[in-house]
């Protein structure tokens, strides 16, 4: 059974955070665009997740994917995630580099990215999500 209220808060939050690294992009904070486009995607995988009844831990959107055992994902989505996984930590993180801080290391390019990687994820959950919706399992 589907537990749509569940997989629309967790919806939600993505789309939020989306939405937050489009203003950071706007800002010129590109390392943060980077880490809220990998947080969106993330967040609309576990949405899907949960609104299944499987939900699952942790940070990687590609380890994330798979745990959607009734779906093939895509090429070009399994991509995204793993491009999206690299900015979990190093984005925030300064002894994540031999020297500098995040934000020297991002460019306004690596965030447009980012925030297309994302929309590709988001979108292909939200493609999943309204097929087992009307009954399309």
């Amino acid at each position: 059974m589907l537990d749509e209220y569940e997989y629309l808060r967790w919806l939600s939050s993505a789309k939020r955070s989306l939405e937050s690294a489009r203003g950071d992009l706007d800002r010129g904070d590109y390392s943060w665009a980077c880490f809220k486009a990998q947080q969106a995607a993330e967040l609309a995988v576990k949405g899907l997740l949960h609104g299944i009844g499987s939900p699952a831990y942790g940070h990687s959107v590609s380890k994330l994917l798979l745990h959607i055992e009734a779906e093939e994902i895509p090429d070009g989505v399994m991509q995204c995630a793993k491009a999206l996984d690299k900015y979990y930590v190093p984005t925030r993180y300064p002894n994540a580099w031999a020297e500098g801080m995040p934000h020297e290391y991002y460019t306004e390019l690596d965030a447009t990215n980012a925030i297309k990687y994302a929309e590709e994820v988001i979108s292909w959950i939200e493609s999943i999500w309204e097929r087992l919706r009307r009954g399309g399992g």
